[in-house]
């Protein structure tokens, strides 16, 4: 029977940031942001701020190490979410090698994600619409389900750590006001440094985890440049959904907005995620529920990879399913282990 791949070879990124700056080790701006994040206020942006609370405890929500998990998504020709597909149906390969699927769950799994919202200046006369809509994102949460509020201009600042009350999620969004320039990138790195604070103890505490971004333009002020936001993200289990917001029918998107149309598209390719685009702030709350009900529509899917080798090595991942002409997507690999 005809199957189809979830994706394609990825290369390993170069360490030269695409806007032409200087070469630098990985880790030197990850460093400055990691250190910077001990002391984002909560909910403001002037100096002086108080040192942001602790996000409060919750469930352990990440794989072990040697459980590969996989969000996957898989989609007919006309574009509606396949929700009845088996175990069985599914064929997982790691590098052309076949794995034994151990973990299969089509339940709606719950998640843990983190809801970035762009506070830039441009974004001054969309930011009430853009509250409506991601408060209506929030709403649409269920009980099990785990977020975190992270908004970016020429800072960033977790305005609420992960907790499962919509209402709480709202007071932290209706905070947001718009000023300054663009931090986009700070700001997925410290989303992605969040998912990774906990981890799965067993099989049944394993969560789906995505971060969901809005912005309307390029990075222009961040300490990470974008190949290692990039690496940082192919080596969690994060999936990025974007929300690009173009510049209006008619008008030149610019230079600007094409490296950031660039950027979102292949951070959520590489991550299993997606990436909307619309120049009409009013079309927020459909895109919004569109994400929403993939993440409803999600396969979890785990292996324990048949490679024992512990060389830190890129390993490529294609997922297929056995029935004619569905499309299947998920994160295109993984960093695997290394030795201790």
């Amino acid at each position: 029977m005809k199957t189809h791949a979830a994706t394609a070879e990825v290369p390993r990124p170069s360490w030269r940031s695409r806007r032409g700056a200087r070469e630098t080790p990985i880790w030197a701006g990850l460093a400055v942001v990691a250190a910077a994040a001990g002391m984002i206020c909560t909910g403001s942006r002037v100096a002086g701020q108080q040192p942001v609370r602790p996000a409060p405890q919750v469930p352990s929500f990440r794989a072990g190490v040697d459980l590969v998990s996989l969000a996957v998504t898989i989609i007919d020709p006309s574009g509606r979410y396949v929700t009845d597909l088996g175990a069985g149906d599914f064929s997982v390969y790691e590098d052309g090698v076949k794995q034994d699927v151990t973990f299969f769950n089509r339940s709606n799994v719950p998640v843990a994600l983190a809801l970035l919202l762009d506070t830039s200046a441009s974004m001054e006369d969309k930011i009430a619409i853009a509250q409506e809509a991601a408060i209506g994102f929030a709403r649409r949460l269920r009980p099990e389900d785990l977020a975190e509020i992270i908004s970016f201009d020429s800072r960033f600042a977790v305005l609420q750590g992960f907790t499962s009350k919509p209402d709480e999620l709202e007071v932290a969004i209706r905070k947001t006001t718009a000023g300054g320039s663009t931090s986009l990138y700070n700001a997925v790195y410290v989303a992605l440094m969040d998912m990774k604070k906990i981890r799965a103890r067993q099989a049944d505490e394993i969560r789906r985890q995505a971060i969901v971004l809005l912005s309307d333009g390029e990075d222009t002020s961040s300490l990470v440049t974008f190949d290692q936001l990039l690496d940082v993200a192919k080596r969690s289990e994060t999936a990025v959904y974007a929300i690009g917001l173009r510049s209006k029918e008619g008008e030149p998107g610019g230079k600007g907005f094409k490296e950031a149309e660039f950027v979102l598209r292949e951070l959520t390719s590489e991550t299993g995620g997606r990436v909307f685009f619309t120049p009409k702030i009013e079309e927020l709350p459909s895109v919004y529920a569109q994400i929403s009900d993939e993440l409803s529509s999600q396969y979890l899917v785990g292996y324990s990879s048949r490679n024992p080798r512990r060389d830190g090595a890129w390993r490529r991942v294609v997922v297929r399913v056995d029935r004619p002409n569905l499309n299947a997507r998920t994160k295109q690999g993984y960093y695997g282990p290394t030795a201790r």
